[in-house]
C-alpha cells in the first residue's frame, strides 16, 4: 500500500510571514475579515467581540481544516492498515507535531486532552494513582517519585483557575498530603515573601497560573520555579491565559508539566494539551485505561505504552487535534511577538479607559503599571459601583458588546478582592481599537442607565 502524502495545514489568507513590523489597527481589521462569526450583528449592532478569554472565535482556515479531514482522511488513528487510516495518523501525529513545537517540547512530552482542566486532573490523578501503585507495590523505584501522603505539601496561589486549584483539593483528600496557597495583597500581587516561607522540604508539588484569567497579569514563573526546584518539587503550569497571547517555551520556563486549551486559541472546542517532561509521563501511571494505550493485555493484567499514548485511551479526538494545528498555523504566520506587543497596547487601552470612569473599580494593575516586570496583556476586570455584574453584561450586550461576567471561576480571588463578581473584557488578533472605543462607550453609559450617579465605591 502506497503512503499517501498530507496536505499542508491551511494558511491564513489574509496574514504576511513578515514579522518585524508591528501589527497595527489596519492589519486588525484585515484579520477580523477571517473570523465569519464576527461578521454579524448582535442586537441590532455591529458584534463587538470582547470575550476571547473565555472562548474564541475561529478563522475560516481552521474551520476548512477540519471540514477537509473528515471530507478526505476521516477514519481511526494506529488503529487501521488501509489508506484512510494511514492519512488520518499521518494529520493527528503531524498536528502534535505541530502544536508541540509551538510551544518549545517534543512531539512525545504533549499528550492531547480535551481541554486544559482533564490535562491538569491527568496530571493529579496521575499522582494519585502513583500513590495507590507504590502502596501496594507496583511500578518502578522512578513511579515512587510522585507517591504522596500525610506530611507532603501541595502548593498553589490564591489567584488560581477553579481547574487549577479543585484537583489539587481532590488530591491533597486522597492522598492524605496538605494543600497550601501563596496569598495575594489587597491588589491580587503575590505576596513573593510568603511563596518563599511556604515553598519548603515538605512541598512535592507546586501548581500556578501563568497569566491571570482575571487580572491580565503574568506570573513570576523564573521565581516561582526557582524555589520549586529548591525544594525539589514539581512543577504544573496553568498555561491557558498565555500561550494564545505571547510566545511561551515550555523548556525554557523549565516546568515539569503545563496545560493549555485550544478554545482560547482560535482552535475548536473539545482538545486541548498536556506537556509533560517524557521521562516523567513515561513514569507516571495513566489515568484512563482502554484501548490504544497497551502493549499486552492478559485476562489478569496489562502493561502501557510510553507517552504520549499512554494517556491516551481510545477513539481521539482527531480532526479537532489538525484544526489546533491550523490555529497554530494562523497564530505563527501572524507573529506571536507582535500580537502579544498589540494586547499589551490594547490592554493598556482598556485599563485606562476603565479606570477613568467614576464608580469603575479596575482590578489589577493600574494603568502604566507592570507587576512582575511584565505589562498587562489584553484582559481587564472591573466592578462597577450599584451595577452587578450581570446586569453590566446585559446592558453592554443589548450595545452589541460581548463580555464575560460572573466569577470567572475564580472565587477564592474574588474573595480576596472583596467581591463576589465582576465584569471582564478581553481583547486577541481580531480586536481593533473601534471594538475597544464602542465598549469604553457602552460601560460610561452603565450606570447612568441604572440610575447610579454618586461616586461611591470608585
Amino acid at each position: 500500500m502506497a503512503l499517501v502524502s498530507v496536505p499542508a495545514p491551511l494558511r491564513p489568507a489574509s496574514v504576511g510571514t513578515a514579522h518585524s513590523s508591528e501589527l497595527d489597527d489596519s492589519e486588525a481589521e484585515r484579520i477580523r475579515h477571517d473570523f465569519p462569526a464576527l461578521d454579524q450583528a448582535v442586537n441590532g449592532r455591529p458584534l463587538v467581540y470582547l470575550d476571547s478569554g473565555a472562548t474564541s472565535q475561529k478563522p475560516r482556515s481552521v474551520l476548512e481544516a477540519e471540514q477537509d479531514f473528515y471530507e478526505t482522511r476521516n477514519a481511526a488513528v494506529h488503529r487501521g492498515a488501509h489508506e484512510l487510516a494511514v492519512r488520518a495518523t499521518d494529520a493527528y501525529e503531524e498536528a502534535r507535531a505541530t502544536v508541540a513545537a509551538f510551544v518549545g517540547v517534543d512531539p512525545a512530552e504533549l499528550v492531547w486532552t480535551s481541554n486544559a482542566t482533564e490535562a491538569l486532573n491527568l496530571v493529579a490523578y496521575a499522582f494519585s494513582n502513583a500513590t495507590v501503585w507504590a502502596e501496594r507495590g507496583r511500578g518502578t523505584a522512578e513511579l515512587r517519585r510522585f507517591a504522596l501522603g500525610p506530611g507532603d505539601e501541595i502548593v498553589v496561589t490564591e489567584l488560581e483557575h477553579h481547574a487549577n486549584l479543585i484537583p489539587w483539593q481532590e488530591l491533597a483528600f486522597r492522598t492524605g498530603a496538605t494543600l497550601r496557597y501563596i496569598p495575594v495583597d489587597d491588589d491580587g500581587r503575590l505576596d513573593l515573601a510568603e511563596a518563599a516561607r511556604i515553598i519548603g522540604p515538605n512541598t512535592r508539588l507546586v501548581a500556578f497560573s501563568h497569566a491571570s484569567n482575571l487580572l491580565g497579569t503574568v506570573s513570576p514563573v523564573e521565581e516561582l520555579v526557582g524555589l520549586a526546584r529548591g525544594a525539589g518539587a514539581f512543577t504544573v503550569l496553568d498555561a491557558c491565559q498565555s500561550v494564545p497571547h505571547m510566545p511561551v517555551d515550555f523548556k525554557a520556563l523549565d516546568v515539569d508539566f503545563a496545560a493549555f486549551s485550544g478554545h482560547k486559541m482560535l482552535a475548536p472546542t473539545g482538545i486541548g494539551a498536556l506537556y509533560g517532561r517524557r521521562e516523567l509521563l513515561d513514569a507516571l501511571p495513566p489515568f484512563l485505561v482502554g484501548g490504544s494505550m497497551i502493549t499486552t493485555v492478559t485476562m489478569e493484567r496489562a502493561e502501557y505504552l510510553p507517552a504520549p499514548q499512554r494517556f491516551e485511551a481510545g477513539t481521539q479526538r482527531i480532526s479537532q487535534a489538525v484544526a489546533f494545528a491550523a490555529a497554530v498555523d494562523y497564530l505563527r504566520e501572524t507573529g506571536m511577538q507582535r500580537i502579544a506587543a498589540r494586547e499589551a497596547r490594547l490592554g493598556e487601552r482598556l485599563a485606562q479607559g476603565i479606570a477613568a470612569l467614576d464608580g469603575v473599580r479596575l482590578l489589577g494593575p493600574a494603568p502604566g503599571e507592570e507587576w512582575y516586570v511584565h505589562p498587562r496583556f489584553g484582559i481587564a476586570a472591573f466592578d462597577v459601583a450599584g451595577v452587578h455584574a450581570h446586569d453590566v453584561g446585559q446592558y453592554l450586550d443589548s450595545r452589541g458588546v460581548a463580555v464575560r461576567v460572573g466569577h470567572h471561576c475564580a472565587q477564592p480571588l474574588h474573595r480576596r478582592l472583596g467581591l463576589t463578581a465582576s465584569t471582564r473584557a478581553s481583547a486577541y488578533v481580531y480586536t481593533t481599537e473601534a471594538d475597544i472605543d464602542a465598549f469604553l462607550a457602552a460601560l460610561a453609559e452603565v450606570r447612568g442607565f441604572f440610575g447610579v450617579t454618586s461616586k461611591a465605591g470608585s
